[in-house]
């Protein structure tokens, strides 16, 4: 008994160091490179995509430009690894990149299989289907034998054969690699719809040269929390990366926003904001961070609502709807853990 105990205690040890060990890993070496390499969509409009200038924006990006501000105090510490459906999990599995942020949906296979770790939901997304106005179909139960553009290895593609199926309906699957290819297919006329995230749907739609001959149908046929992931085993950096997201959830919640943090951090009674703020408290060198790590955050990017707005709002070509994405306080389901 005793032999074993030892055993027992050894082993824990044993076990204790290498997570211990890999808990820093991430973060030492995000810091020794002097910048976070972040990997992305190779172009969705409003989620991650290149301006103009060659300067990548979206809702996506703002999450890699977070966890930047919050390590180096920089949000543009960055360097972007584009990645398609394909080739993202393979970048994050062998390091290529520290965080995905790609519009990819929390599952369990991915979770637990593919060995990932979920930091978050920073779009709370459902499939859809668009087709072109002129086809005359107003719902996606009037698509029985149609042709149907999807992209492979994604949840979209399952999705769409489980929707069939279940509603009785007659599918022709027109599948491409990558999502350009599929929307090139349904530009070009080479299927009947095109299927993907509602939000990639209406990203899709402002980058079509007519976008008002096209339209979404109403029905959304599944659930897709998308947010960011990294690898098991490095608690330690998944803390980061989920606290820099959560960071800018509650900096919307008690109206801290990129305009007032300032005025707001030197005047706040609130105890959840001087928390927040690194008034009061260390809760960033809980993180292994700087106790200002989510003041930079919220001064060089922005809260939630900010972020939302500025890339995928109603005021932007997407024009979405703030929905399940707005705040819980709200009518939304959006929530951040308590600082404390």
């Amino acid at each position: 008994m005793v032999q074993l105990k030892m055993l027992t205690a050894g082993i824990a040890g044993v076990v204790f160091s290498v997570v211990g060990a890999a808990g820093a890993a991430t973060l030492d070496e995000v810091k020794s490179r002097g910048y976070l390499q972040c990997g992305v969509n190779t172009g969705l409009p409003g989620f991650s995509a290149p301006d103009d200038q060659g300067n990548w924006r979206g809702l996506d990006v703002d999450v890699c430009r977070a966890v930047a501000a919050a390590v180096f105090g920089d949000s543009e510490a960055v360097r972007y690894t584009p990645t398609n459906a394909k080739e993202r999990f393979t970048a994050l599995q062998s390091g290529a990149v520290d965080v995905l942020s790609r519009n990819t949906t929390w599952t369990l296979s991915r979770d637990s299989d593919l060995n990932f770790e979920f930091v978050g939901v920073n779009y709370y997304d459902g499939q859809g289907f668009m087709v072109p106005k002129d086809l005359g179909v107003s719902s996606a139960l009037e698509l029985d034998g149609a042709a149907v553009c999807v992209q492979s290895g994604t949840t979209t593609e399952k999705n769409l054969g489980d929707y069939f199926r279940a509603n009785g309906m007659e599918l022709r699957s027109v599948v491409y690699e990558t999502s350009e290819q599929a929307v090139q297919a349904y530009i070009e006329g080479r299927c009947d719809a095109f299927t993907t995230d509602a939000s990639g749907l209406a990203a899709e739609r402002s980058a079509l040269a007519e976008p008002d001959a096209h339209i979404i149908l109403p029905e959304i046929i599944s659930k897709e929390p998308l947010g960011p992931l990294v690898r098991q085993g490095d608690n330690e950096w998944a803390d980061i990366v989920r606290w820099s997201l959560n960071a800018m959830i509650a900096a919307e919640e008690y109206g801290v926003s990129s305009q007032n943090v300032d005025e707001v951090k030197a005047g706040t009674d609130n105890p959840e904001v001087r928390r927040l703020l690194g008034v009061e408290d260390k809760m960033g060198e809980m993180l292994g961070l700087s106790n200002d790590w989510a003041y930079n955050i919220i001064k060089q990017v922005g809260n939630y609502g900010e972020s939302f707005e500025r890339n995928v709002g109603l005021k932007t070509p997407l024009a979405l709807a703030r929905g399940l994405n707005e705040q819980w306080t709200k009518g939304g389901i959006l929530y951040a853990p308590p600082v404390r």
